[in-house]
């Protein structure tokens, strides 16, 4: 799924798409409702230079859990978990949160309140959580 603008609330029939971060100016997807065994995956094709490139739920009480490795250009390597009883979302900047060029991670509905998170976000300076 490319090419989406700005926003984009993905359907339940896409399950199994690979969406792509490919605006300089970010793009934010929203998730379905998740149905056990529903997977997408994120990719970012262009380092984002504003707005976030972000993934959330589809409610506030649908929770990502998981985590992420992140990595810098230079060097550096961190791993951030998501709280599977708040988190709602993952964001990145472009820099400290990740979203740079190569950044990908897989979402994966364990439940029907429960997505699953696993990947790698490649950032810059020092590094921080993406998870909101």
């Amino acid at each position: 799924i490319q090419g989406v603008g700005a926003t984009r609330t993905l359907l339940a029939k896409e399950s199994g798409a690979l969406c792509l971060f490919d605006s300089l100016t970010g793009n934010i997807y929203t998730l379905p409702t998740p149905v056990e065994g529903m997977t997408f995956d994120f990719v970012s094709i262009l380092a984002n230079t504003s707005l976030a490139q972000r993934v959330s739920t589809s409610a506030a009480t649908v929770f990502i859990g998981g985590a992420v490795f992140s990595g810098k250009l230079a060097a550096g390597l961190d791993v951030f978990q998501a709280n599977i009883a708040s988190t709602v979302a993952i964001s990145s900047n472009g820099s400290t949160t990740g979203g740079l060029i190569g950044s990908w991670y897989r979402l994966t509905a364990l439940s029907t309140t429960t997505w699953g998170i696993q990947g790698f976000i490649v950032g810059s300076g020092t590094l921080a959580t993406p998870f909101v």
